[in-house]
């Protein structure tokens, strides 16, 4: 399976967006964005003016990046929330809060996107009662995300439960932190997403 190897903060700095993509490094003032605030390479600091297709481009550039998706899964799930009703760019942000990979990230089993992404792979979760390791695979509302019984002496997965007030949990979720496992109480609104995505100019860019 494909991946990204390469600096997570060059991405963050490309997007000109903290995007939360180490974790705990992120909170404190060695985030590479708040000491380099303009994107990589030699030509960083020059000034850049996108057209309009490199603003639709950056925009759907930072989503991918943000959920940690390459391009043949990003389109996916765009291909997915094009064919469902309603409106493409909000079914496209559900999709992507749905997989199983960001719920458990969202619940706060794991620092960072990559980090639940490897946990799923390496079995760790069922989603009632059943192992599940597609991280990929798309919650439904009601389902239970647990920890396998083995798993609740991971100490990193103990760690990154013991910080999840900092960061907190979305309304459409519910944690039982004692217990180790969360429910999917509804789907997510548009107003849940609380980063700042164009989805519409994603919507443009694929529409072409």
């Amino acid at each position: 399976m494909a991946r990204y190897c390469e600096s997570v903060c060059r991405l963050c700095r490309r997007e000109n967006l903290k995007m939360y993509l180490k974790g705990d490094r992120c909170y404190t003032d060695k985030c590479a964005i708040e000491r380099r605030p303009y994107p990589p390479g030699q030509h960083g600091q020059g000034r850049v003016k996108f057209s309009e297709y490199g603003v639709q481009l950056r925009e759907k550039q930072k989503v991918k990046r943000m959920y940690g998706l390459l391009e043949a899964g990003f389109r996916h799930a765009y291909a997915n929330a094009a064919a469902s009703k309603g409106k493409t760019g909000e079914n496209l942000l559900q999709t992507l809060e749905l997989r199983l990979d960001n719920v458990v990230f969202r619940m706060g089993f794991a620092d960072t996107r990559n980090e639940a992404r490897q946990l799923v792979r390496h079995g760790h979760f069922k989603v009632n009662g059943r192992k599940v390791n597609i991280p990929s695979y798309q919650c439904r509302v009601g389902e239970v995300v647990e920890l396998k019984e083995r798993s609740k002496k991971v100490a990193r997965i103990a760690e990154a439960l013991e910080a999840v007030d900092r960061r907190g949990v979305p309304a459409w979720l519910e944690l039982d932190k004692a217990a180790q496992k969360g429910t999917v109480r509804t789907s997510p609104a548009r107003e849940d997403i609380t980063m700042p995505i164009q989805e519409q100019l994603i919507v443009e860019l694929y529409s072409k």
